[in-house]
């Protein structure tokens, strides 16, 4: 198995995840150890109809502190904050397309919200009063079940993702658009696609696409 550690500047990059894999995977990193709120925006790729893994960020204190988790069933997203998820129904998730996916959550109202090529769901409340607090570890291709591993091939991502940020604020939704429409958006504070500090275990590869097309 490779593993290997970068810091890169992927803009226009994207990781291809070419496998279904129970290790395979790639790890992000952050020195930030107490949020409380957060928004994650990412660009995936997948002909998965089954359960699989968009993002997972896990601490000692909980598998699933911020988790965006796409079920099986047509158009279901889950968000899951302090593990504690809420599911977002009526999603218009398509294979084989590039999706744009946000996701927020405040801990001071408790309210999730997820954002899909531009459209927003409902709000939903999840957990409340509590900060995800702790030193985190942040997977793409594999859902932790627990604090760094718990992985399971059945859950785990097949395809591309890019452009990964994550702010450690609810973004506005001009500011969730501008992401979208890939116009001068803030790059995120927490993770920054433009300087991603990542380890990649196994077969994850860093492609230069000849064309990505945001929706």
């Amino acid at each position: 198995n490779l593993d290997e550690r970068f810091t890169f500047y992927l803009s226009g990059k994207m990781f291809t995840f070419p496998q279904q894999t129970s290790t395979a995977h790639v790890k992000l990193s952050t020195t930030r150890e107490d949020f409380s709120a957060v928004t994650v925006c990412l660009r995936s790729f997948t002909d998965l109809s089954r359960n699989h893994v968009l993002f997972s960020l896990a601490t000692p204190s909980a598998a699933n502190d911020l988790m965006i988790f796409k079920w099986a069933p047509a158009n279901q997203i889950e968000i899951a904050a302090r593990n504690v998820g809420a599911v977002f129904d009526g999603q218009e998730y398509t294979l084989n397309a590039w999706l744009s996916v946000c996701a927020t959550w405040d801990s001071a109202s408790g309210l999730e919200q997820l954002w899909l090529n531009g459209k927003p769901s409902s709000r939903k409340f999840t957990s409340a009063g509590s900060n995800i607090r702790g030193r985190a570890i942040i997977t793409l291709g594999q859902e932790q079940d627990s604090y760094g591993g718990g992985f399971d091939a059945k859950q785990s991502f097949v395809g591309m993702i890019s452009d990964v940020h994550m702010w450690d604020y609810v973004l506005s939704p001009y500011e969730i658009h501008c992401y979208m429409d890939n116009i001068n958006f803030t790059p995120g504070n927490v993770l920054n696609w433009r300087a991603l500090d990542f380890q990649i275990t196994g077969r994850d590869l860093i492609k230069d696409p000849h064309t990505l097309c945001w929706l």
